[in-house]
């Protein structure tokens, strides 16, 4: 039963025998592993499953120098799935404990917790709350870093917010302009085909510049800074925890809200208004273009009466909101950066849920804010 494809290994041997009280015995010996059953496994299967089709045969296995899963696993099928009378050595029995059903009895149902929502409703309130009270607590730490800065000018991280205003807020100009163009074709479209069927054509510019203005831009800048630079920085701290440079930084005494936390705040609240009004810009043209095809509104009427149909308090409604929305992302952000554990599994996690959080806090902010200035610019 050599193969030259086994050479320096111990083949698998099979050989049949009388123990002394006359009774037939099958003696195995070798290396019964993956390797060494391949070239033969077709084989050594008809000639076990023969020897085991004779009564009252016995087995000897304290010959076999090595036996894996895969070897195991053949004996066992060629025995019919059972145990025969067996004699091994004490180091090849956790082989076949596995195999035998015996070993791995069908699981317990278990009893259904009617409790089970409760409590997991219950851990769902206590983790917002634990979420919500440390958000507090670092605008706190904010606030009392702004007095300081306040206080002492110099220390001003000026290089670290224009740099982070770089990134988010120049970085992010190419995106936003492309989605807010799109949205103001498709909302001019859709507007314009209803705006027809009444002969109401002039009101488009209406529906654009409040609907723009007021609510769209700020509410589609926010979301994808919160996708783009939001979990950049969560990445970035989450990284920094990661290499520990954050304890570095803690042990050479150098305060981390100041340094990193603050001058992203800081940058977003200015960049973000900014990007609102970028946003609102490129919607209004695209609005004003299928304006222009589809209800063969001039360009110049379209600007004229823009003005007098969006009422300045809409622009700075959503200026506003802008620097509302810059901050909120940008704490949320830095939040779920700084409870990033020292693993990657971690990091990954806590960048999709400071996203996630963030979008839901300024989809919360802005039906707030939509609730208390309702009579405001109209």
């Amino acid at each position: 039963m050599t193969d030259n494809s086994l050479a320096g290994a111990e083949v698998p041997r099979i050989e049949r025998r009388l123990d002394p009280d006359g009774k037939p015995q099958v003696l195995l010996s070798g290396a019964w592993v993956l390797r060494s059953l391949l070239p033969q496994a077709a084989q050594l299967y008809r000639q076990l499953v023969a020897y085991a089709a004779e009564p009252n045969v016995s087995w000897d296995l304290r010959q076999v120098q090595t036996l894996d899963a895969a070897g195991a696993l053949l004996l066992w099928r060629s025995w019919g799935r059972r145990r025969p009378q067996l004699i091994l050595r004490e180091e090849l029995e956790p082989a076949f404990e596995n195999l035998s059903p015996e070993a791995a009895p069908p699981p317990q149902p278990q009893p259904r917790d009617l409790m089970a929502p409760v409590v997991y409703l219950g851990s769902s309130v206590l983790s917002l709350v634990e979420h919500v009270a440390q958000v507090v607590l670092l605008a706190g730490q904010l606030m009392l870093d702004l007095v300081q800065l306040w206080r002492h000018p110099t220390s001003i991280p000026w290089r670290e917010i224009s740099a982070n205003v770089y990134r988010t807020g120049a970085q992010a100009l190419p995106i936003i302009a492309l989605v807010g163009f799109l949205v103001g074709v498709v909302l001019s479209y859709l507007s314009s085909e209803q705006l027809q069927t009444y002969g109401a054509n002039i009101y488009i510019i209406s529906i654009l510049g409040v609907g723009i203005v007021r609510e769209l831009g700020p509410i589609l800048a926010a979301i994808l800074v919160a996708g783009r630079s939001g979990s950049s920085m969560t990445a970035q701290l989450g990284v920094m925890r990661v290499t520990e440079e954050l304890d570095a930084l803690s042990v050479m005494g150098i305060s981390t809200s100041l340094r990193l936390v603050l001058p992203k705040v800081i940058a977003l609240a200015i960049a973000m208004p900014l990007l609102v009004l970028w946003c609102n810009a490129i919607a209004l043209l695209g609005g004003m273009l299928v304006a222009n095809w589809e209800l063969a509104i001039d360009y110049r009427q379209f600007l004229h009466r823009l003005p007098a149909a969006v009422p300045i308090a809409n622009l700075w409604l959503g200026i506003g909101k802008g620097v509302l929305f810059g901050m909120l992302i940008a704490t949320i952000a830095c939040h779920y950066g700084l409870r990033i554990q020292p693993n990657t599994e971690s990091l990954g996690a806590g960048t999709t849920e400071s996203v996630v959080t963030s979008i839901t806090a300024v989809i919360l902010a802005d039906a707030m804010i939509a609730v208390m200035f309702s009579s405001v610019g109209f």
